[in-house]
């Protein structure tokens, strides 16, 4: 499907749902408000307006193919390789400017994203929440027709998912998703980077996520409706991803995804074991309750034993030492969650330079 038709494909009775979700919460009771929805459609861009006129918008992991995923990756593999040795000379974005909102403050996601874009050319503005209120101060949709006539991509880090839907809908330029309380697809963009450095692959692995079923889980289980390899989300009773989007894959996408409230025995014969913090922005008023919930969740060195030791050992960062996973097992030899960290910066630029059409 071309970029156009992939930018047409939704349906205004779709976006209606979603406008009426309330995504304030990384939660099974908000993202299950939006079920109807992820179980019609692949993809949100271009509702009722014609598609970015330089490039696609990049909202969720599946609205691209198995090939273009792969090619970003590989993009991405390549400016890395460029950057590392020395070689500035590449400069794609020279001239471009980059909208970033951030409603949802990230050191990673600003510095990745800013510096990523300078390093390849182009000029970055930040737009923190005293800048721009989605939403609250001016309509979505005016910030998004305002700003893709002043900038030549728009990256938006958000709390409501269906905030980034109104922006790329709106927007002549790509709407690059930093990330929402649904999804991070920036951030899995990384981590297929990462397995790819050091597993070789995607596929045929086994990648155990322990913890709540948030939006990176949301992710993860949309990569793998694209590639072929097992996702397991290990987390308390009460704490799943939205079943919608695991019958995404299990209805007919390329991988296969599996619920375990059992995270020892989950983990065994992992590749990849992976966790995120119990409680995030916007939930820290449960972050006492969640610690009770998740009690034998942490991923620590008995659960990486558990796993063996080809595991590697994968965090989104921040990291709650202490909590969700230990000092050891992120200081220890399977953790990579460093490289994971540096990889944002080298993925995102794949993810930008096909949405600019550069690559």
């Amino acid at each position: 499907m071309s970029d156009a038709g992939r930018s047409r494909k939704a349906c205004e009775s779709d976006r209606e749902i979603l406008q009426k979700s309330a995504y304030r919460k990384v939660s099974k009771r908000s993202v299950a408000r939006a079920s109807a929805v992820l179980e019609k459609t692949q993809t949100y861009t271009g509702v009722g307006v014609d598609p970015p006129a330089k490039g696609h918008h990049f909202l969720h992991i599946d609205d691209f193919s198995k090939e273009e995923l792969w090619a970003m990756l590989q993009t991405s593999i390549k400016v890395k390789e460029a950057l590392k040795s020395g070689d500035n000379s590449y400069k794609p974005f020279a001239g471009l400017t980059m909208a970033m909102i951030f409603t949802k403050p990230s050191m990673r996601t600003r510095v990745s994203f800013e510096t990523g874009f300078f390093k390849l050319g182009g000029h970055a503005i930040y737009l923190g929440p005293d800048t721009i209120q989605i939403g609250k101060r001016e309509a979505t949709k005016d910030i998004a027709r305002v700003l893709c006539r002043y900038n030549d991509v728009i990256m938006a880090r958000l709390f409501a998912h269906e905030d980034i839907l109104e922006l790329a809908q709106y927007s002549s330029s790509p709407v690059v998703n930093g990330l929402t309380d649904y999804n991070h697809p920036c951030q899995i963009m990384a981590d297929a980077l990462t397995m790819i450095e050091h597993k070789g692959r995607i596929e045929g692995t086994k990648v155990v996520y322990v913890g709540d079923g948030n939006n990176i889980v949301h992710s993860w289980i949309r990569l793998a409706a694209k590639f072929d390899f097992e996702f397991v989300c290990a987390c308390p009773e009460g704490y799943e991803p939205d079943p919608a989007t695991v019958a995404l894959v299990n209805e007919g996408g390329a991988g296969k995804v599996t619920i375990s409230h059992n995270p020892l025995e989950a983990v065994k014969g992992a590749d990849v074991v992976y966790t995120d913090v119990w409680a995030s922005m916007g939930q820290k008023e449960e972050a006492e309750l969640r610690k009770k919930k998740f009690q034998g969740f942490q991923v620590n060195e008995e659960m990486m034993a558990a796993a063996g030791p080809d595991a590697l050992f994968l965090h989104c960062l921040p990291a709650e030492r202490g909590i969700e996973c230990t000092d050891g097992v992120v200081e220890g030899p399977q953790s990579v969650v460093f490289q994971e960290a540096e990889n944002r910066m080298h993925a995102q630029n794949g993810v930008l330079l096909h949405c600019l059409g550069l690559a």
